[in-house]
This record gives structure tokens, C-alpha cells and sequence, in this order.
């Protein structure tokens, strides 16, 4: 409720469909303010033609001098920080206000009417009543000036940063497609050379994760059971093309109705695959997926080649990694925890995602 109360100050203030509504609140305001001085003065607005031309001029007069700020003085010194040259400014429009006060008196009232200001206390607390209120109005619109300029400018900024944030995200994905789509390329390619039918099962299969990567992913969220059967597809292309290789997905809670950004998981299981290229030995892969309330946990475990290790410490991580932690703290600021855990045998990811 908050957030939407602001939004319609900052409309009112910014839009420039409410332009007209801000100048006749603006006159409403001046129109209260000159009849209330007036009233206490004593007039009878309605009934004496003197009074009520007096109001008026009043009336007019403030408008010039706000209207004179809002579009003369504000602009060419105080939005430009020249505060001395604005503050002189605003000294003399209050010094040519008053000429114009005493002018209006000595025009529309006669000289039996004046003699009451011949006291010097009263000139002096009329001149005092006059430049406050003069500049309690001039300082009051250049506040809400101020104010309209400094909301403009946090949404701009607010608006700079989304877009940022947008365009990084979107780097980010593709910099995770290309690597993925170019492994399973080169997957097929290998088995187009050692068995031709087992090749066009895999470019079958690859046809599902390609409309998956194209369609899908390009949305900002995702059912979670859709992603997992386009790592469930990539890995068994990878079991496909290897002979000692096995995998297990698992899933608990609640899956079907988690949805996330597209592709939040697969720079793991192919940096899984990646480095676990052992031909001689049995490797495998599993993941677990599990739901809880409002909180995901995701496993991603991995053996390791043991011949291998040394390298394979080494080479660990990458781009993919890079990317999918710096997409993490834009997605999931401070609702992420991200663990690696790694020892000869196996390779261990535990993420944690808060929903």
C-alpha cells in the first residue's frame, strides 16, 4: 500500500497529464489563502466592490510571483545549484511584492483610510506579515519544485538500474546457451562417426532441448518440473554417448507448482559432465530437487576421474560457474546460499534458493 501511495504522489507530480489538476490545486490553495486574508482584515468581499477588487489584485499578485519562481528564478538558478544568484533573485521579487502591496493601497484606498498606517509599529508588523507570508509562499513552491525534481530523478535512476539489471541477466543467459548448445553439437557429431542410429536418437532427443532452450527459456520463469526434464534430456544424451556413465534425478515435495528462471541449474550439471570424463571407469551424476515450504534445496553430485584429479581440480568451474553465481545475486539477492564441497572422489553443489 505503501509503495502504491508513492507512486501516485510521483504521478501527480511528474505526469504530464495531471499538469492541469497541479496548476488548479495550486490556484485553489491561493484562492483559500488570499480570502482568508482578506476576512481577517475585516472586508466584506461580497458586498464591498473595493475590497473584492483588492482581493483580487492580491490574488493576481501572488500568482505572478509564483509563477515568476516556478518557471524564471527555479530554473535558471536554483535547479542549476547558483543559490546566492537564486537567493538575490528571491530578495528582490520580495522587495518588488511589496512595492506592489503598498502600490494597490494607495490606489484603492483613500488617504482617511491610510492615516491607520501612519503608525510606525503597524507599518513595521505589516511589513513583517508581508514578507513572511511572500516568502513562506516562495520558499513553499520551490520545495515542491525541489521535491518533483528529486522523485523525477530517483525514478530515472530506478529505471537505469532495472535496465542494467535486465541487460546483464540477459547476457548472462546467453553467454550459458551457446556453451550448452555447442556440447551437444559436438555430442552428436561423435556418435554420427561411431553408430548412426544411435546419433539420430540423439539429435531426436536434441530437437526437445533445442525447442525447450529457444521457447522456453526465453521466459522469465519456468515450471520447475520443465527444467528438470530438460536436464533429465541432457543427461541422457550424455549416457548415450558414453558407456560407463549413469545418472539419478530425484525429486521431493511439492515440484510441479515451483516456478524459477529458465536454466538456473544446467551450468552445474554440465560442469558435472565436463570434468567427469572418465572412460575407463564408472561415473555418474546425481541430482536431487527438493521442496519445502518456501525454500528449494538442489544437489548436484559428481564423481571424479582419479587419474585425472589433479587436472580436474584445476580446470573446476569456469565461465559457467561465474555466470550462474552472478546470476543468483541479481535473481536471489540475500535469498540464495551457494556451497561447494569437493575431496578426491566426488564433486558437491548445494544450493539453496528461498522461494
Amino acid at each position: 500500500m505503501m509503495h502504491t501511495d508513492k507512486n501516485i504522489v510521483a504521478d501527480f507530480l511528474l505526469k504530464p497529464r495531471f499538469r492541469i489538476y497541479r496548476h488548479l490545486l495550486l490556484q485553489l490553495v491561493l484562492i483559500t489563502m488570499t480570502f482568508n486574508i482578506s476576512l481577517d482584515g475585516g472586508a466584506e468581499i461580497a458586498q464591498d466592490t473595493t475590497s473584492a477588487i483588492a482581493w483580487f489584485s492580491y490574488y493576481l499578485l501572488l500568482n505572478s510571483i509564483i509563477y515568476f519562481n516556478l518557471y524564471v528564478l527555479s530554473p535558471l538558478y536554483l535547479e542549476k545549484e547558483k543559490y546566492q544568484k537564486y537567493l538575490m533573485g528571491v530578495v528582490l521579487l520580495i522587495i518588488v511584492t511589496l512595492l506592489g502591496i503598498v502600490a494597490l493601497q494607495a490606489i484603492l484606498y483613500d488617504s482617511r483610510e491610510l492615516k491607520e498606517l501612519h503608525d510606525v509599529s503597524l507599518v513595521l508588523l505589516n511589513l513583517l506579515s508581508s514578507i513572511f507570508s511572500v516568502g513562506l509562499m516562495i520558499a513553499g513552491t520551490s520545495t515542491l519544485l525541489l521535491l518533483r525534481h528529486w522523485i523525477g530523478y530517483n525514478q530515472r535512476i530506478d529505471e537505469l538500474e532495472s535496465t542494467t539489471l535486465q541487460s546483464e541477466l540477459q547476457h548472462l543467459k546467453r553467454q550459458i546457451n551457446p556453451h550448452f548448445l555447442f556440447n551437444m553439437l559436438n555430442n552428436a557429431n561423435v556418435l554420427l562417426k561411431k553408430s548412426p542410429e544411435e546419433a539420430s536418437q540423439l539429435l531426436f532427443k536434441l530437437e526437445d532441448l533445442l525447442r525447450y532452450q529457444i521457447n522456453d527459456s526465453s521466459r522469465d520463469k519456468v515450471l520447475l518440473s520443465s527444467d528438470i526434464h530438460f536436464l533429465n534430456d541432457f543427461l541422457n544424451l550424455e549416457k548415450i554417448r558414453r558407456d560407463k556413465f549413469e545418472y539419478v534425478i530425484s525429486k521431493e515435495g511439492n515440484i510441479d507448482h515451483v516456478a524459477l528462471p529458465p536454466l538456473l541449474f544446467i551450468p552445474f550439471v554440465e560442469n558435472a559432465v565436463k570434468h567427469n570424463p572418465d572412460s575407463e571407469h564408472e561415473s555418474y551424476v546425481h541430482l536431487v530437487f527438493k521442496v519445502w515450504k518456501d525454500e528449494l534445496v538442489f544437489q548436484c553430485i559428481n564423481s571424479k576421474p582419479i587419474k585425472l584429479h589433479n587436472e580436474t581440480k584445476s580446470k573446476a568451474g569456469g565461465l559457467g560457474l561465474k555466470n550462474i553465481r552472478r546470476r543468483l545475486e541479481l535473481l536471489y539477492p540475500d535469498r540464495h546460499t551457494l556451497e561447494i564441497e569437493e575431496n578426491e572422489n566426488i564433486y558437491k553443489v548445494n544450493l539453496r534458493l528461498t522461494l
